[in-house]
């Protein structure tokens, strides 16, 4: 199924903290006009899988970004042509076809972030997932946050912790 469905009302208890909705960003502007997050079905599906199992431990998740229009990722690109982090406008991204999502965790009753690596969107060596000269919660959080993902279909990418693929058997196209 290719539908759209918006994470704050398809999972319960998902949080929103959409960073390009807001100047508070590594590009220091506003890319969207307002902060929503959506997915494809079966990429959402499978997040509310993820969402039940780290409920039952005491730990939710914190949604940064979902689906991104194509334009935003041209944006993106034209403020900083980086071919490590960004995704590339002559490819597209998973984003572009809506089945990444970039997120973190946080407890259930503080809402207040776990210890992860880095700061969202932070460029630099120890955002890289095997990255491992960090202090033990640090690693023991992410990886908590990339067992899980990857139990439900999700895949880390290779150099942000927090950015996970849908690994669907459906090739979604690109969207703006």
């Amino acid at each position: 199924n290719k539908a759209f469905v918006s994470l704050d009302t398809y999972i319960p208890g998902i949080e929103l903290d959409i960073k390009y909705a807001t100047k508070t960003n590594v590009f220091q502007q506003q890319l969207y006009d307002q902060p929503h997050a959506f997915l494809r079905l079966p990429a959402a599906k499978a997040l509310a899988f993820v969402q039940k199992e780290l409920l039952a431990k005491g730990v939710s998740l914190k949604i940064y970004d979902a689906y991104r229009p194509y334009t935003v990722t041209c944006r993106m690109w034209a403020i900083n042509p980086d071919t490590t982090f960004m995704g590339l406008p002559w490819k597209g991204s998973k984003h572009n076809r809506g089945i990444a999502v970039d997120l973190t965790l946080i407890d259930t009753l503080t809402k207040k972030e776990l210890p992860m690596p880095t700061a969202f969107d932070a460029f630099v060596k120890e955002a890289h997932p095997a990255y491992t000269d960090l202090p033990l919660i640090k690693k023991q959080n992410r990886d908590l946050l990339i067992s899980t993902m990857k139990k439900y279909g999700f895949s880390v990418d290779p150099v942000e912790w927090w950015h996970f693929n849908f690994n669907s058997v459906n090739e979604f196209e690109l969207l703006d």
